[in-house]
C-alpha cells in the first residue's frame, strides 16, 4: 500500500501545525508530491498555512475531518504522533467519519488500525487502512555486508530527536538528483515512508533484526545507485533513543551529516542531560561508526544546522559560529542552499 500520485490527500494534524508533534504532516506538506487538498487542525482552522509554516503550499486548514470531506479526499494521512504513538480517543470520530465516507487511512501511529474491529467494519471494497509502522516479514540479522557496496551511503545523525535529520536527507537527495547522480532517499520512519512510498519503520522492528532490516534496505537499493541518502533516527545523546546504532551498523555509511538545532544545549524533555560541544559529538559518532576500524570509517562531512527559530541575521551568525567551532562546512539546508553539504560529501569521496 502507498499513496498514489493521482489521489487527493488530507492530513490530520490537530494541534500539530504549531507544535513539535506535527513533524510528519509538516514534512509531507514540504516534501511530498501528493495532491494534498486540506489540513485538519482545529487550533489553526481558517488560517494561512504559508504564514504559519513558511511552506509555499496553498492548502486550506479546516477544523475537522467532516469539513475536509468537501475537498473529496481519497486518503487521510495521520500527520501527528502523540507521545507513545497511541490513538487519542477524540480522533476516533474523525477517522470513523472519514472511513465511512470511503476515505482510506495512512496511519503513522504505533496503534494498529487494521486490528480495530470498528474501523474494519466500515471499510468498503478497494478501501484500505495502511499501518505504516508494521515490521516487514522475514527479516535477516545484520552481517555488515553493506560496507562492500560501491555507492556512497550518507546517514544523517543528530544531537537529539526531531532536529531535522529526515528533512536534511530529503533535500540532499533532491540536490543529488539535480546533479545527475543516481540518488535515492531511504525512509526509515513513518513520514519518510509516506513521502517516498517505501522504506522501513525502524522503531517498529524488533531490536535483534533492526540492523538487518536497514542492511536489507540498503543492499536492495545500493547496486543501482551512485549515492543513498539514509534517513537518520534518534540520537546517541537522547536516553530514550535506540535507533541510531542499527542504522550505523546496517547501512555502513561512507559519510555522516550531523544535524543540530542552533542554540540547543540540553536534550528536549530531559533537561538534566546536556548536549556535548559539537566537536565532541563529531568524535563520538565517528568513533562508534568505525568501531576502532572494524566497520566503515565514516567521517562527519558537514553540519546541518536547524535555524527555523532564528531570523536571517541570527541564523548566519549561528552557522558561522558552528563552522569556527567544528572546522566543518555548515548551513541550514532548508533555509539556505544544501549544495555546500553535498559538495563536502563528494569532495571527500
Amino acid at each position: 500500500m502507498m499513496i498514489q500520485p493521482d489521489q487527493k490527500v488530507t492530513i490530520l494534524m490537530h494541534e500539530g501545525i504549531r507544535g513539535l508533534h506535527g513533524k510528519t504532516g509538516l514534512a509531507m506538506l514540504r516534501f511530498s508530491e501528493a495532491n494534498i487538498v486540506a489540513v485538519i487542525d482545529r487550533e489553526c482552522a481558517g488560517k494561512s498555512l504559508v504564514e504559519l509554516t513558511g511552506i509555499p503550499r496553498q492548502v486550506p486548514i479546516v477544523a475537522s475531518a467532516a469539513e475536509a470531506l468537501q475537498y473529496k479526499p481519497d486518503v487521510l494521512a495521520i500527520g501527528i504522533a502523540k507521545l507513545g504513538g497511541e490513538l487519542p480517543e477524540d480522533w476516533r470520530e474523525e477517522l470513523r467519519q472519514a472511513i465511512a465516507a470511503g476515505v482510506s487511512i495512512a496511519n503513522g501511529l504505533h496503534y494498529r488500525l487494521n486490528t480495530d474491529p470498528e474501523f474494519n467494519a466500515l471499510l468498503k471494497p478497494g478501501q484500505w487502512l495502511w499501518d505504516v509502522r508494521e515490521e516487514p516479514p522475514n527479516l535477516p540479522v545484520g552481517t555488515g555486508e553493506a560496507r562492500f557496496l560501491p555507492c556512497l551511503r550518507v546517514l544523517t545523525v543528530g544531537t537529539d530527536m526531531a532536529v531535522g535529520k529526515m528533512s536534511t536527507s530529503l533535500v540532499l537527495n533532491r540536490a543529488s538528483l539535480k546533479r545527475g547522480l543516481r540518488s535515492k532517499f531511504l525512509g526509515t520512519g513513518q513520514a519518510g515512508i509516506m513521502i517516498s512510498g517505501s522504506g522501513i519503520p525502524l522503531d517498529a522492528i524488533r531490536v535483534d533484526f533492526a540492523a538487518g532490516a536497514v542492511e536489507q534496505l540498503v543492499m536492495q537499493a545500493g547496486p543501482d545507485h551512485d549515492i543513498l541518502h539514509i534517513e537518520g533516527q534518534g540520537s546517541f545523546f537522547n536516553p530514550a533513543s535506540t535507533a541510531t546504532l542499527p542504522l550505523l551498523r546496517g547501512s555502513q555509511p561512507t559519510h555522516l551529516v550531523l544535524v543540530h538545532r542552533a542554540g540547543q544545549t540540553h536534550i528536549r524533555r530531559y533537561e538534566n542531560f546536556s548536549i556535548p560541544p559539537l566537536r565532541e559529538v563529531v568524535k563520538v559518532y565517528e568513533t562508534i561508526a568505525s568501531a576502532g576500524g572494524t566497520f566503515t570509517p565514516a567521517k562527519v562531512a558537514a553540519i546541518a544546522l536547524n535555524t527555523a527559530h532564528l531570523d536571517d541575521t541570527q541564523a548566519q551568525q549561528a552557522i558561522e559560529q558552528v563552522e569556527v567551532e567544528t572546522r566543518l562546512p555548515c548551513t541550514d539546508p532548508i533555509r539556505f542552499e544544501v549544495d555546500l553539504i553535498l559538495d563536502a560529501i563528494l569532495r571527500s569521496s
